[in-house]
């Protein structure tokens, strides 16, 4: 039973690779390009204002966009996916006209738009969101009810796009330099928790709402926006980290909050390892939060949502089989772990989302290093390659709104793992993961930027290495022989240019080898023994 209980699991995972036969669309191209009515103007501010009607799945109100033009140009691209609509946009008061293409409004501006200048549009918009069939991984509202029958409430929309519950500039290319401010309004009694610092709740007797105000300081990518609502306890603790303090609060069901007091003492573990691998949370003026929600979790900046189940594991169980992964709580870790990669450095294009998920896969790896030594870590990471597939690429097709293999997750770990052996040099190492959070602080990036960063710093052609390991589905099989006082060796399935450093033992002795496609020799003594960390990804094949 527990067998196909972790198989159920980890059907999550791969609904991130059922586009691979997907035929794309005008819509694909629309949503997944960057259009000349984007390109022209700099996202600067959004203003949500939005009230949330549970009783009949409804939601309504405006958000505001303030923006910078870049250059001259008339039309702006605004999403919003059905059955949600657009009933006006205003600039100065003005109504401006708009026409539709699929999900994407194309608004024209009657003010003349100079390069330069810092203007507003205001967008309402209204009706019933598309519900979420299997939160997290499917996007939209979740109308459900906690265990005494209160509204338990949650927006998911990291596949399907933020313009699945608000209108917005649904790209991830480009995000609010200045945050975003949200008042969401809801039904007396309940509370609503969103994203950054809570400044001010307003009471309206009139309909019986209360109005929660919100404010995100920094940039935020457009998934990591969200609305949480119910009948929640708060309690909250100050962490001494690398910038100083950091306000840690918790939201949870009233009935949880015990459970939650025990298993959340792991976030103050979860932010010393994390800023040592790291560097500092990157969020400090927007405090973190987890949230209680009625799905899995989701890593929603400085708004953590959590449905773990205040258990250790993956809902109890262990992705690498080895018991290991029950020393933590995958959603706490690996969730926040994404404040670093995903929050604070985003992909460009939806085809690199490996860099969200490889390298926060692999921090809970380095959470493990940190608390429970190397060698606990190493076999953490490396009992996980039995849920690769290896079916397709890890980087998907560009332009299109296509996100490549769910090997993202743990392939990608153990590509960066891989990396991390043939540095052969912890401190450097923990050097780059800083100085990577540095490099790209608060900014959007393309799989080519890490590459490069990463061939830099390391002062290794990674080309080829990327090459293997992201877009193609071959893994290097190291073939040797042993024949008296000499070991053949050789890389076989590699593509062009492939060659990287291996640790092996010979005769208890640490060598280290750099195969190539051609057949290389080792001298040796008679009868030697002969071993290949295993930390490296590769497949061994020892031929008579």
């Amino acid at each position: 039973m527990q067998k196909y209980l972790f198989l159920f699991i980890f059907l999550g995972y791969t609904l991130l690779s059922s586009s691979q036969n997907k035929v794309f669309t005008h819509q694909d191209s629309i949503r997944g390009s960057i259009t000349k009515e984007r390109i022209w103007w700099d996202l600067l501010h959004y203003k949500l204002d939005l009230k949330i009607d549970s009783k009949n799945k409804y939601i309504s109100g405006s958000n505001t966009i303030r923006y910078k033009v870049l250059k001259n140009y008339q039309v702006i691209q605004i999403d919003l996916q059905k059955p949600l609509k657009i009933i006006k946009v205003l600039q100065n008061n003005k109504n401006l006209s708009f026409t539709l293409d699929g999900y994407s409004y194309f608004i024209k501006l009657k003010e003349n738009q100079k390069k330069g200048n810092i203007n507003e549009i205001t967008v309402f918009y209204e009706g019933n969101p598309l519900e979420s069939l299997n939160p997290p991984w499917s996007g939209g509202f979740t109308w459900s009810k906690d265990e005494n029958g209160n509204d338990f409430i949650a927006t998911t929309c990291q596949g399907n796009g933020a313009s699945i519950w608000w209108p917005i500039k649904d790209h991830m290319y480009d995000e609010p330099d200045n945050g975003i401010s949200m008042k969401i309004t809801i039904p007396k009694g309940l509370t609503n928790v969103s994203n950054g610092k809570l400044k001010g709740i307003i009471e309206n007797p009139a309909d019986s709402t209360k109005t929660y105000h919100w404010e995100v300081v920094n940039p935020i990518n457009n998934y990591g926006v969200n609305v949480n609502i119910g009948d929640y306890v708060h309690f909250s603790e100050k962490y001494n980290g690398l910038n100083g303090e950091l306000d840690c609060n918790y939201y949870v069901l009233s009935y949880n909050l015990e459970k939650a007091k025990i298993q959340f003492k792991q976030v103050p573990k979860m932010l010393e390892a994390f800023e040592y691998w790291f560097g500092p949370y990157p969020f400090y003026e927007d405090d973190y939060k987890l949230v209680e929600v009625p799905y899995l979790g989701m890593e929603h900046q400085s708004s953590i949502t959590y449905g773990n189940g205040y258990q250790n594991g993956y809902l109890g169980q262990d992705f690498s089989r080895t018991g290991i992964g029950l020393k933590f709580d995958y959603i706490i870790i690996h969730e926040s772990g994404h404040e670093w990669f995903a929050n604070n450095i985003t992909y460009k294009d939806v085809a690199d989302m490996w860099i969200h998920e490889s390298f926060t896969t692999y921090s809970e790896t380095l959470y493990l290093d940190y608390h429970y030594g190397t060698e606990v870590a190493n076999s953490y990471v490396v009992g996980t390659r039995g849920l690769i597939k290896n079916d397709k690429p890890i980087i998907g097709i560009y332009n299109v709104n296509n996100k490549g293999s769910s090997d993202m997750y743990f392939k990608g770990a153990n590509i960066i793992h891989t990396l991390r052996q043939m540095i052969n040099d912890d401190k450097k190492f923990r050097n780059i993961l800083i100085g990577i959070n540095k490099q790209f602080y608060h900014q959007t990036v393309t799989t080519q930027q890490i590459e490069d960063y990463l061939s830099r710093e390391t002062k290794m052609d990674l080309k080829p290495f990327f090459n293997q390991y992201l877009r193609g589905i071959k893994i290097p099989v190291l073939e040797y022989k042993m024949k008296r006082s000499k070991i053949k060796y050789r890389f076989k399935n590699i593509v062009k240019g492939f060659s990287i450093p291996i640790k092996v033992m010979v005769n208890h002795e640490e060598r280290w080898l750099k195969p190539r496609k051609r057949w290389k020799r080792l001298k040796t003594s008679l009868n030697s023994t002969f071993e290949i960390d295993s930390n490296f990804y590769i497949i061994t094949s020892k031929l008579n």
